[in-house]
């Protein structure tokens, strides 16, 4: 019944194959991940670094392979920084002695 108006051009028969647009984007995951990760160097760490790590995978395509947005590798990396200072530092406040030792 593709005739008298009704075409399939608006309405494919594959929507569940099809990406839902509800969501954010990955250029705006890529941000939000690099805006976490510098925010995360200056307060709660531990919370923004693996927020910005999943971020930034997700605006890769959650993949290595291809070309990979700037913005996105710039979250994940920091990320990964971030989150090593953090359990560093709170390995470091509890050691015997405050970090004498």
């Amino acid at each position: 019944m593709a005739g008298f108006g009704h075409g399939t051009r608006r309405h494919p028969r594959s929507r569940g194959r099809t990406w839902s647009r509800t969501g954010p984007d990955r250029a705006t995951l890529g941000i939000i991940g690099a805006i976490c990760a510098v925010a995360g160097f200056f307060v709660l760490g531990i919370i923004l670094g693996p927020v910005a790590i999943a971020c930034g995978w997700l605006a890769m395509g959650r993949t290595w392979s291809g070309a990979r947005p700037a913005p996105a590798l710039v979250a994940v990396v920091l990320g990964v920084i971030d989150t090593l200072l953090a359990i560093i530092w709170l390995a470091g406040t509890t050691t015997p002695g405050n970090g004498l030792f």
